[in-house]
């Protein structure tokens, strides 16, 4: 006979086990496990259906943005040239080394060769697209590991979708280097949220390590202003570092995958000096030279280490800038110059007068967030929701941060009940959305960041058992089956309205049809491609020649590649066909860059869609130090220009100006005039 041990009253007794109490165990432990492969079963069926789920909304969500972009520009039965306009601005300069590759034999031989299957085109677009499929899913699974139910995930989506105005512009700037870059974002974000988790197996931590690493390198590659979005994740990354919310070892991990990430990007871009002289890359730096220098910050009393932190972050700023200095006066770079002049502009101190910071400043999509923009995501419920799981997950990080700052353990038994809210991925997905809510407070374009993260973290707060168990206690309300009943129950009946609201208005914006119509681009397209030798160098705005090296190959002088300082002088000096000059200087500064022709746009010209000081012309006035047209004050050490607008002068056909420019093109918008080539 087996002994075995039973509590009884409170005390532990022994007892002899007879053959029905042998049998009786027996059939306890099949029950164990029976219930464990049960649950084991279920766990396999509930991620196998909501992986199908993800699956299906992605695919869908690229669908849906493929179908708006069809019937908004009947694109399937437009001609070529009509396809090409339809890229907007830089987008057009972006799809035209795309077709520049695909079009070069040796190209043409190798795998790119798809004619045969599909137009180029829409292998181009078809691969955008498809990336939003990618999106949608690193948002949903994102959510899903966050509250450890797929119906958040299936939230998240479903609020991506019916917010698309605020989450994603891909339907009509498909080329955009964000469009692109966004979805690696995305999935960077759910591996960092899947790493954060606790329990990782070794090797679930290196695979891990290496879909971080390789999602931050793609984002890196694809966007200009990475390094922007990942110095505010390494802030957040320092910040809960700090106060000890995250494990340190991941987040050293983290500063050398975004290190070394960008660095690769910087030796396959040719070594773009931009990224050399970021600001990220000497933040990470400084902080883990900090770390040898100072020890012990995450020991003592709460004075005591909040003295500690205090001189912590005097230190990495204070050698942010010292590294940051250095390596750019070490490699004379100034390719970033004019952002920090826009930021030093945006945030009030002191006005400039810098033509490039001031192109920035008038853009709309540069300025504060409208506030209309809330409205639309509270038709959702999605801006309720997102401040309903907020505000007692802030309220919990506050008192986290407290507790282990304080290191008292009256205070952690108080915040106990708290910190099951604040896992190491939930502390990081909090600090994550309100930096990029900030950023997207003061800069509208950079919106999506916020945005498309908002969807996640409110189906994350509103299928997080923790925050209900917590409002619920709050009220003497708790049971832990009124919990689960909540967590499910709410979400459901949310996705139940979002449908009913909003699936009629989605089926009109199918159902609705358009057609591209731009006659007069089309025209000079067409007109180019015939009257000008592929030698040909045109001079112009930066959006329209970004559309004639797409349309048509021809050499241009300027493009809208902004990041490299060279490039920003020569178009500040080509836009002085809108400015108060001679026509002798005109002619000087574009034989200069070797053009042969120039193309002026009426729409710049006579401006209406700025008000006055942020017209084109404006800039041009107030960087040549002449006063602007119209009325209105002036800046008092602004002088009259000795000579009329040269865009208004030309047209005029005086001999001062027929002697260097020949008018060879015209129509109702545009003008374009030969260069003469004097000895």
């Amino acid at each position: 006979m087996m002994t075995i041990r039973q509590r009884r009253g409170g005390k532990v007794t022994e007892a002899a086990e007879d053959q029905p109490s042998e049998e009786k165990n027996v059939k306890s432990d099949g029950k164990v496990l029976s219930d464990h492969t049960g649950g084991k079963l279920w766990n396999i069926l509930s991620l196998t259906l909501g992986g199908i789920v993800a699956i299906g909304l992605g695919l869908l969500t690229s669908v849906y943005v493929a179908t708006l972009h069809e019937n908004d520009l009947w694109f399937s039965n437009i001609k070529e040239v009509e396809r090409e306009i339809s890229f907007r601005t830089e987008c057009g300069l972006y799809y035209s080394y795309y077709k520049q590759m695909i079009q070069a034999a040796s190209i043409q031989q190798g795998i790119v060769n798809c004619k045969q299957y599909l137009e180029p085109v829409y292998f181009y677009i078809y691969t955008l697209f498809g990336l939003q499929a990618v999106y949608v899913i690193a948002l949903y699974v994102t959510s899903w590991l966050l509250s450890g139910t797929w119906l958040s995930g299936l939230l998240a989506a479903c609020w991506y979708i019916t917010n698309r105005i605020d989450t994603t512009r891909v339907e009509f700037t498909i080329p955009l280097r964000e469009n692109w870059a966004l979805p690696f974002f995305a999935v960077q974000i759910a591996a960092i949220t899947y790493l954060l988790r606790t329990h990782l197996q070794p090797a679930q931590e290196r695979l891990t390590l290496l879909a971080i690493f390789i999602a931050t390198f793609l984002f890196s590659l694809t966007w200009q202003f990475n390094q922007f979005m990942m110095l505010i994740q390494a802030l957040a990354l320092f910040i809960l570092d700090c106060f000890d919310m995250l494990p340190t070892a991941k987040v050293t991990r983290l500063y050398i995958i975004q290190i070394s990430g960008l660095l690769l990007v910087c030796v396959l871009q040719f070594f773009n000096s931009m990224i050399l002289g970021s600001l990220l890359i000497s933040f990470n730096a400084s902080i883990l030279i900090a770390r040898t220098i100072q020890k012990n910050l995450k020991k003592g009393n709460l004075l005591n280490r909040l003295g500690k932190l205090t001189l912590h972050v005097l230190f990495v700023s204070s050698l942010t800038l010292l590294v940051n200095k250095f390596i750019k006066k070490s490699l004379n770079l100034e390719s970033d110059e004019h952002i920090f002049k826009f930021l030093k502009a945006k945030f009030g101190f002191g006005a400039t007068r810098d033509f490039d910071a001031n192109l920035y400043l008038c853009e709309e999509a540069f300025g504060l967030l409208p506030l209309n923009t809330f409205s639309r995501l509270s038709d959702t419920l999605l801006f309720y929701i997102y401040i309903f799981s907020l505000f007692p997950m802030t309220v919990a990080a506050l008192i986290v941060v407290f507790r282990n700052l304080s290191g008292s353990n009256q205070v952690q038994e108080k915040a106990e009940e708290y910190t099951i809210t604040l896992k190491p991925d939930a502390a990081y997905n909090l600090i994550h959305t309100v930096l990029f809510g900030c950023l997207a407070l003061s800069t509208m374009r950079m919106k999506y960041l916020w945005t498309s993260h908002m969807c996640v973290f409110a189906s994350f707060g509103l299928c997080n058992t923790e925050v209900w168990r917590l409002i619920l206690k709050c009220f003497h309300l708790y049971t832990s089956q009124r919990t689960q009943v909540i967590k499910y129950s709410i979400p459901i009946i949310t996705l139940l309205y979002i449908s009913y609201k909003f699936w009629p208005g989605i089926m009109d914006e199918l159902s609705e049809l358009r057609e591209f119509y731009d006659p007069d681009t089309v025209e000079l397209m067409n007109w180019i491609k015939s009257n000008t030798p592929n030698t040909a160098v045109f001079a112009g705005s930066m959006q329209l020649l970004a559309g004639v090296k797409l349309c048509t190959g021809r050499t241009l002088t300027n493009h809208p590649h902004y990041e490299d300082k060279h490039l920003r002088e020569r178009t500040k000096q080509i836009y002085q066909i809108y400015a108060k000059r001679s026509p002798e200087d005109v002619y000087r500064i574009l034989r200069s860059f070797g053009t042969d022709y120039v193309i002026l746009e009426d729409s710049i010209c006579y401006e209406r869609r700025h008000s006055r000081g942020c017209r084109l012309r404006d800039l041009l006035d107030i960087a040549n130090g002449h006063i602007m047209d119209g009325l209105g004050e002036n800046e008092p050490d602004l002088k009259p220009s000795l000579y009329p607008r040269f865009c208004e002068e030309i047209k005029k056909n005086l001999p001062s100006y027929t002697l260097h420019f020949t008018r060879v093109f015209q129509n109702k918008t545009f003008h374009v005039y030969k260069l003469a080539k004097h000895k």
